[in-house]
Formats: C-alpha cells, sequence, structure tokens
C-alpha cells in the first residue's frame, strides 16, 4: 500500500536537546577508521581555530536518523512497514561543523514520498538547531520501502 501524499510538508516538533561529548565524537572517528587529530585532539582543533574538537561530517546522521526514527518512522499515521526499508541516499549540509559541547535538537520533516515500480521512495530532512537556535547542518535521507511481492506484481 502507497504511503500517503498528504504527509509530504509535514513537520515534526524539535526533539530533545542531545549534548555532543568529546568521547562519542573520538568513538565515531575511531569507526571509521578516521586519524585526523582535529576529531581527537582538543590542541589540534584549536590550532585550526575550533573551541574544541569537531566531529566528522557524518557524525549529525547520529541524531538526525534517531530522530527521525521516532518521529517520521514510527509515526502511525505514515503506515510505513519498515521491516521493508533500505537506505537510499544520504547527504549533508553544513552552516558549521558539530563541536564537543554542543546541544543539537532535530527538526524533522517529510520532503517527499513517490511511488516507483511498487516501491516508495520517503525524503526525510533533518533541521540541526544548537542551543542559540543557530543553524548547525541538515540532514537528507532517503528511504525506500520495498513493495512487497505481490504488489510488484501487480504494478507490472
Amino acid at each position: 500500500m502507497a504511503l500517503d501524499q498528504s504527509f509530504v510538508g509535514r513537520s515534526y516538533p524539535p526533539t530533545a536537546p542531545y549534548e555532543v561529548g568529546r568521547e562519542k565524537i573520538r568513538e565515531f572517528a575511531e569507526s571509521l577508521g578516521e586519524t585526523n587529530p582535529v576529531y581527537t585532539d582538543p590542541e589540534a582543533a584549536r590550532a585550526l581555530g575550533y573551541p574544541d574538537v569537531i566531529a566528522p561530517p557524518t557524525f549529525v546522521f547520529t541524531i538526525t536518523f534517531k530522530a527521525a526514527g521516532k518521529q517520521v518512522i514510527e509515526d502511525p499515521q505514515l503506515g510505513l512497514d519498515y521491516s521493508r526499508v533500505v537506505h537510499g541516499d544520504q547527504r549533508f549540509e553544513y552552516t558549521r561543523p558539530v563541536r564537543a559541547g554542543d546541544r543539537l535538537t532535530v527538526t524533522s520533516a517529510i520532503d517527499s514520498i513517490k511511488s516507483l515500480a511498487g516501491n516508495d521512495i520517503l525524503s526525510v530532512r533533518g533541521e540541526v538547531h544548537d542551543e542559540a537556535g543557530d543553524h548547525v547542518a541538515t540532514s537528507f535521507t532517503t528511504l525506500v520501502a520495498r513493495a512487497a511481492d505481490a504488489e510488484v506484481e501487480e504494478s507490472r
């Protein structure tokens, strides 16, 4: 069953603040095999003009996807069958890097819903702001809800 097009443009309330810690950044950088000291050494980060260590560019996914999961994906009215979902695409636009000590909130919105060959393609945008309300980054996530075999046959 196709997702309801009336959800396009729906925005969800901001999440509770997420405090970015040095240790979380270090763990994330290590999981990527990232060795740039700007992610682990406060002095190296300060030498480049940052107030503390910064996070690798994909770090923001950890909070934007969590927000989308709690609000968009689990929205019973949307009717998304997450057991059929695969990750289609991801991109980020930054105003500034995420840094240790940030307290970030995410506001999720549904940008588009398309149907293609029985598959639903859901585009979700996550606007990330700091405690002062300043924009930090925007995450764009595309999820593909694969059609059940019977739905694919019917669409042919």
